[in-house]
């Protein structure tokens, strides 16, 4: 069993590397790890993701008020605990703003066509959620209807959101959802796609639910 210690220094490690990717700039994005039933850890509000120390992770309760830590807590906490509250199975969340994923939100457009083979294995599909004001009851709303039946999210004019079983499995769904943004860019840059079949994609159905 992680202790709290180690959560915290897993979150300052994704922020690193989110940043480093380039899927979040300045002080973009959030991460959170589930403690428990009632306790959640989040990166704080204003701050960069990669400039995070363990110090600086906050401590929430399942209403999203602080109960440890220095900083301010994120306004998008809401967001994190409605997906905790409908996901039992979740225990780590990543929000960022990866480039093609997002411009693929701002342009209305979801990622779910099936055109690369472990894509469909690992998500599934990305659909996309409507707009929803950041920090507002609007974003839950807008993505509530969905999380209970997808593993990553593009919302619109906004970004992308994944949720895994441990923070680390959420990093990697981010990660997936904008390599398949870039390889659908391509594709539309090319003027053709290539979706796979029913049969197929029937196929790595039972993979995935392997």
């Amino acid at each position: 069993m992680s202790t709290e210690q180690q959560h915290r220094e897993e979150i300052v490690h994704f922020s690193r590397l989110l940043h480093h990717a380039g899927f979040v700039a300045a002080t973009d994005g959030n991460l959170s790890v589930r403690l428990n039933e009632d306790r959640v850890l989040s990166t704080p509000t204003a701050m960069s993701k990669g400039a995070l120390c363990s110090a600086d992770i906050v401590t929430v309760d399942m209403q999203g008020r602080l109960i440890a830590g220095h900083h301010n807590v994120t306004s998008e906490i809401a967001m994190h605990l409605m997906i905790y509250k409908l996901r039992p199975d979740v225990r780590g969340i990543v929000h960022a703003h990866p480039v093609t994923a997002t411009g693929f939100a701002a342009a209305g457009m979801a990622l779910n066509q099936p055109l690369v083979c472990e894509v469909v294995i690992g998500l599934g599909s990305i659909p996309l959620a409507k707009y929803g004001t950041p920090g507002t009851p609007e974003l839950c709303e807008s993505l509530e209807p969905l999380v209970p039946y997808y593993d990553a999210l593009l919302m619109a004019n906004h970004g992308a959101v994944a949720y895994a079983d441990t923070l680390q499995s959420a990093y990697m769904k981010m990660e997936t959802v904008e390599h398949f943004a870039q390889i659908a860019l391509v594709t539309h840059i090319l003027g053709r796609q290539q979706p796979l079949g029913d049969e197929d994609v029937r196929k790595l159905a039972l993979v995935r639910a392997r």
